[in-house]
């Protein structure tokens, strides 16, 4: 019989995530938040007595939100109080916003040793850039990685912002949470974690980079084999103007891909390292998809090893969450601790995850300015409004006699 499944790994984890313009951070306060952490989003006090409306963060599943007027000295005062009974608090700030309020790490760390200070930039702290502004595209261009990205004679190409806000921003600032997180098991004392999407789309880019030196990656963008010069390592149109995806680097791959295709004992075996000969294959392969649908190719090539699958949109997906696997699920499987559950009423220990919330994880909600962060510190302290704090302009403050 199989034990029942415990809580999610960071059950009890206190995290407080300061609003922020760019997705990176409100995402690394997901993963957490998904991973049973109480993530508590300070917010900004609205200016006016009408209600603000729900930000454009969408990033807010199992989070809670706290609204504060940071430029008054009762706003520094709960945020001093809360961080110093946090595990991990979220700045999404450029260098010296928080320093200024009298929020920086050498304030609140000294305040709660055990404290971990995650810090979020785009560029570099210390680099040429660290005063200006920028966006996933000029962290992935000054990181290199950008100018690898596109087809052969055209410009590069970014892919949507997934590379420098999520991987190599809001997940690698998620890895040194852990990792200290880890550490403070073991010392008693948290730290302050410092990830910059530049530093962090660099590492994720390890492999391609060293991959320059080889003949894997030496010729100029979009004529390796990796990045579509290889026309067996590219998609397809296929004949109702869907694609395809074809990735049969192997012998054996390439063998099952073209027996599928109709092309066996053409010669295309052996001739395949010829790069001369690709040009031709490509047409060979272009005419070929188009000759069918992609189903009728989905019908030829699944539960066979020629690594070709169909190219899945998100709105079919969505139609067809069983056809084409596209129920949401958290990105790793804890059997014994499930994280939260992407979509609702989708708790299954045997996928690692637990119960979840609505939009099937395809449709984010906007968390209001304010929502459930009441019953979030009620949890946390056991406060209620009017005793251990009131509402102050639109903000939260601590009532004088609560102060801790």
């Amino acid at each position: 019989m199989t034990a029942p499944a415990q809580p999610p790994p960071l059950t009890g984890l206190k995290v407080l995530e300061f609003a922020g313009l760019a997705p990176g951070s409100p995402f690394a306060g997901l993963l957490l938040a998904d991973a049973g952490a109480d993530v508590l989003r300070i917010d900004r006090a609205p200016s006016t007595s009408t209600p603000p409306p729900p930000t454009t963060d969408l990033l807010t599943r199992h989070k809670a939100s706290l609204a504060v007027d940071l430029k008054s000295p009762a706003g520094v005062s709960l945020i001093r109080t809360l961080a110093s009974h946090a595990d991990v608090l979220i700045d999404p700030y450029r260098p010296g916003v928080l320093e200024k309020l009298g929020l920086g790490p050498s304030v609140l760390c000294g305040a709660n040793p055990r404290l971990v200070y995650a810090r979020l930039t785009g560029f570099r702290r210390d680099g040429r850039y660290a005063a200006m502004a920028g966006h996933d595209i000029n962290y992935l261009a000054v990181s290199g990685a950008l100018g690898m990205l596109g087809r052969a004679g055209e410009k590069p190409t970014p892919p949507l912002n997934l590379l420098a806000d999520f991987a190599g921003g809001g997940a690698m600032l998620v890895q040194g949470v852990l990792l200290a997180l880890v550490a403070r098991a073991s010392t008693g004392k948290g730290q302050v974690v410092e990830a910059n999407m530049v530093d962090g789309v660099s590492y994720l880019a390890t492999f391609p980079r060293f991959a320059q030196k080889t003949p894997v990656g030496d010729r100029p963008r979009g004529q390796n084999l990796l990045d579509t010069g290889c026309p067996y390592y590219d998609t397809y149109e296929t004949g109702d103007g869907k694609f395809v995806a074809v990735g049969a680097l192997e012998p054996q791959f390439f063998a099952a891909l073209v027996e599928g295709l109709a092309l066996g004992g053409k010669g295309w075996e052996t001739r395949r390292y010829e790069r001369d000969s690709w040009p031709e294959l490509r047409r060979l392969l272009e005419e070929r998809f188009r000759s069918k649908t992609r189903a009728e190719w989905e019908a030829v090539f699944d539960g066979t090893d020629a690594c070709c699958t169909p190219v899945y949109e998100y709105v079919e997906m969505e139609a067809d969450v069983v056809g084409k696997e596209g129920d949401q699920r958290p990105a790793v499987a804890l059997r014994d601790t499930p994280l939260l559950a992407v979509r609702r009423d989708a708790a299954d220990a045997s996928h690692g995850q637990g119960a979840g919330v609505e939009g099937e994880g395809y449709v984010g909600f906007p968390l209001a300015v304010g929502e459930r962060g009441a019953a979030m510190l009620e949890r946390w302290f056991d406060w209620t409004e009017g005793e251990q704090f009131e509402i102050q302009g639109g903000g939260m403050v601590l009532k004088e006699k609560s102060k801790l």
